[in-house]
């Protein structure tokens, strides 16, 4: 996550939630009727990972919408704390759906029945289609933002699932194994669990106020020593607003007393261009404890 504003805009990412929602509910309906038909569990297992990942998306465009609410007198930051709850939500579903899916699998490996397979090929691929179409609306915004990111790995992660059912629909025709249908869906599992460790990483020390990933403290205090006449820095923090604003707040040690709104505005415009910092608070004072430039220099 950086602290750089995504790369699209909130009218862009309101039609482009919109709109995988819809193709999302057009795949799960084909996808449920054809698992019941051809008797397939991984068809059926994707249908309701793509139900959860409407959830997902409806979480995720509305926590979006709150973000781009106004402050008011008692949430000061507004709601934009909503889209890294989104992601954190969004990552403990996708690990809740993996268990799911995996105990379903195991069931059908020990149990296996017949499965359509043609009909199953046919409606997965059409289901990988959709899904790699969704995931692609979401491919621009995905690596500025968090929330994007939990939307681009569902999608991406509904593809793969679909694309395995596929492969599991084609081993069983011709090798009439149709133990592959769970086998394969076990296998897709972990691939989810292997994407989404990070995504639930990431949130979760977003929720607690971590300082967001990519962004080195120390190289900020050793920037901050940097400014003409400050001999110290402390106090110190840098958190996450949303999935796309990084805050800080630090003192300065000015021993001078000046104030300078031409240093303030350059630290601005620094710790945006250098850190992807987007608000800071700057106070200044002529002295006090903490971190001298002289012990940050060392670090």
């Amino acid at each position: 996550m950086s602290g750089a504003h995504s790369h699209i805009s909130g009218k862009q990412s309101t039609r482009i939630f919109l709109l995988a929602i819809g193709l999302n509910v057009l795949i799960v309906a084909g996808e449920a009727l054809a698992g019941f038909i051809g008797n397939s569990t991984a068809l059926l297992a994707d249908a309701g990972h793509n139900l959860s990942d409407i959830l997902s998306l409806v979480l995720a465009g509305g926590a979006m919408w709150l973000a781009r609410r106004p402050a008011t007198p008692r949430r000061t930051y507004g709601f934009r704390r909503a889209t890294i709850l989104a992601s954190l939500t969004n990552a403990l579903l996708l690990i809740l759906v993996s268990g799911a899916l995996a105990y379903a699998g195991i069931v059908h490996i020990l149990a296996p029945v017949r499965v359509e397979e043609n009909l199953v090929i046919a409606v997965a691929a059409i289901a990988v289609v959709g899904n790699s179409f969704t995931a692609m609306l979401f491919m621009k915004g995905q690596k500025h933002d968090l929330n994007l990111r939990g939307a681009f790995l569902h999608m991406a992660a509904d593809a793969a699932v679909s694309l395995g059912v596929v492969f599991a629909g084609v081993g069983i025709l011709v090798t009439g194994w149709n133990w592959l249908d769970p086998a394969l869906s076990l296998v897709i599992v972990l691939a989810i669990l292997w994407s989404t460790w990070g995504l639930l990483r990431e949130s979760f020390n977003l929720s607690l106020d971590a300082v967001p990933g990519g962004i080195d403290t120390r190289a900020v205090e050793n920037y901050l020593c940097t400014l003409p006449g400050v001999d110290g820095v402390h106090h110190l923090h840098v958190w996450a607003t949303s999935t796309t604003e990084t805050a800080l707040t630090a003192h300065l040690v000015k021993p001078d007393g000046k104030l300078d709104d031409a240093l303030l505005r350059e630290i601005d415009r620094n710790l945006h261009e250098r850190f992807d910092i987007g608000h800071a608070a700057i106070q200044l004072e002529t002295g006090g404890h903490g971190n001298s430039c002289d012990t940050a220099s060392r670090h």
